[in-house]
């Protein structure tokens, strides 16, 4: 069970890395590319979005590496 929470962990922790990558400036990381459009009147739906996915992603992270603590202490 422990190598199956492993690689969730890496995967996750790979997936959060681009996320967080993804909300960087727009003259910086993957923001600068084009990925995360802004609009005159604020957040964009987009960018909110991005933010909701990426702190569902880190609540996942952070369930996973307390069960991997526990299956491993």
């Amino acid at each position: 069970m422990i190598p199956v929470f492993a690689v969730l962990q890496v995967i996750l922790g790979a997936g959060l890395i681009g996320l967080v990558l993804m909300h960087s400036g727009r003259d910086a990381g993957f923001g600068g590319i084009g990925f995360t459009p802004t609009s005159q009147g604020g957040t964009h739906i987009v960018e909110r979005n991005l933010t909701r996915l990426t702190v569902a992603v880190a609540i996942v992270f952070t369930a996973n590496t307390i069960v991997l603590y526990r299956l491993l202490a």
